[in-house]
């Protein structure tokens, strides 16, 4: 874990978008389809040949993220596959040479930094295209007759140096880069791998050796987790979990963000259903910042380079809720200890305006009731509209004791509850806001 730069942004910021975005947007059926179906690059190729996003308006892309209250944004430069989305010098096999005829990289940054939001890069450390990636137990050949032919012309060395000068060339032609996402590391010795199991680990990539360029080309980046240096990296990268808690490393907490998808897809896949809801995207966002956590929510365009209408249509929902509610997620974390959340709640806390957002997953008749704060609350209010939400003290039904002559009330155990309105108001989830006494 490296603690000499700056996180304090990332932190802030809380929300980011995801963009899984190559070659496989044409067959539509998933990023990893050329590993699913051990598709050769013979008739993988027609893709590349094929590749014409007409309709790609990164303006409309960053106009968007921005409207739904995203403040930074992560794209894959390359993904598995090994198709570029830039005009890199060390390669062919990029967007420059397909019908799209255009550094695709360039247009996202500029339209991106345009919008005041921060970029980062993803870049895989797979590839199953380049001729000297040694086959693994990941590579689509990976049940080729011949493997073991094959990979004795194969050089991982010779790839490992085309990685590094990628890596070099993205952070050296863009200006200033936020965020370097690497993905991912599968050593073979790694517990649970099943025999046979060949994988990849930070001998491979080079690790401590590209750590090292990236922070000397871009000292205040941030590095994800997944180059398999255990004590040299920025954030952790949990995907696709529902994380129990703030995560800590020896006690401590860390800096980490959870990447997720819309669907069961990162990229475009035309005929997955398994769609979340606005609704839980935007709990699951709360639920995030509560642990201490960052979401880096993921879109995968189309091959035409539009954003999916089920990604626009919650993309405004989200947005809509955010401009109501954004100042409960930017700037919060998890609350502080003995504060506790009420029932069917989350909990965020601003300490810079020392305000508590309880954010309402179930909205109860009447009264919300609440401990640990009792004596902290100075003011509350439902944050959609400002609206003023009182807080008395009532007997607790659960209290009432049993006497002689009846039940008889115990006046000694009180509750403290928010009364609220009947009627929930019409938002996704709604928010309390409470300022608390100095």
């Amino acid at each position: 874990m490296n603690n000499n730069v700056d996180k304090a942004w990332f932190v802030n910021d809380r929300f980011g978008m995801f963009i899984h975005w190559g070659l496989y947007s044409l067959p539509a059926r998933h990023e990893w389809v050329k590993n699913r179906e051990e598709i050769p690059d013979e008739k993988y190729d027609i893709y590349f040949r094929h590749f014409d996003p007409d309709l790609f308006d990164p303006e409309l892309w960053a106009k968007t993220a921005k409207q739904a209250g995203m403040r930074y944004a992560v794209i894959t430069t390359k993904h598995h596959e090994g198709f570029c989305l830039w005009d890199s010098q060390y390669t062919d096999y990029k967007a420059t040479n397909t019908p799209a005829k255009r550094d695709l990289i360039r247009e996202f940054v500029d339209a991106f930094r345009a919008q005041g939001l921060k970029i980062g890069f993803y870049y895989s450390l797979l590839d199953w295209h380049h001729p000297d990636f040694t086959i693994d137990s990941y590579h689509p050949l990976r049940n080729h007759p011949e493997r073991e032919k094959l990979n004795k012309t194969r050089d991982m060395k010779k790839y490992t140096e085309y990685l590094h000068n990628q890596i070099r060339e993205l952070l050296t032609n863009y200006g200033r880069i936020d965020i370097i996402w690497c993905d991912f590391s599968y050593p073979t010795e790694y517990p649970g791998r099943p025999d046979g199991f060949i994988g990849k680990g930070r001998q491979d990539w080079q690790s401590e050796k590209l750590i090292k360029l990236i922070r000397s080309l871009q000292p205040h980046i941030l590095i994800n987790n997944r180059l398999d240096m255990p004590d040299d990296w920025d954030f952790l990268t949990p995907e696709q979990i529902d994380v129990p808690n703030d995560i800590t490393v020896d006690g401590k907490s860390v800096v980490w963000e959870a990447c997720h998808t819309f669907s069961g897809s990162w990229g475009y896949h035309r005929d997955e259903s398994s769609w979340k809801s606005s609704c839980m995207i935007i709990r699951m966002l709360i639920d995030i910042v509560s642990k201490n956590g960052n979401l880096l929510l993921n879109v995968g365009p189309t091959a035409r380079g539009e954003f999916d209408f089920r990604v626009m249509e919650r993309m405004k929902d989200i947005g809509d809720w955010m401009k109501k509610h954004s100042r409960s997620i930017y700037g919060c974390k998890k609350a502080p200890d003995g504060f506790e959340s009420p029932e069917n709640c989350r909990i965020t806390f601003n300490p810079e305006t020392n305000r508590l957002y309880i954010h309402i997953f179930a909205w109860p008749f009447r009264f919300l009731r609440f401990q640990g704060f009792e004596d902290r609350v100075e003011y509350a209010q439902l944050l959609n509209d400002g609206s003023e939400i009182p807080v008395i003290k009532i007997n607790n039904p659960s209290r009432l004791k049993m006497t002689g002559t009846g039940i008889k009330e115990d006046e000694t155990k009180k509750i403290n509850c928010f009364i609220l309105p009947v009627q929930k108001p019409d938002v996704s989830v709604p928010v309390i806001e409470v300022f608390l006494k100095k």
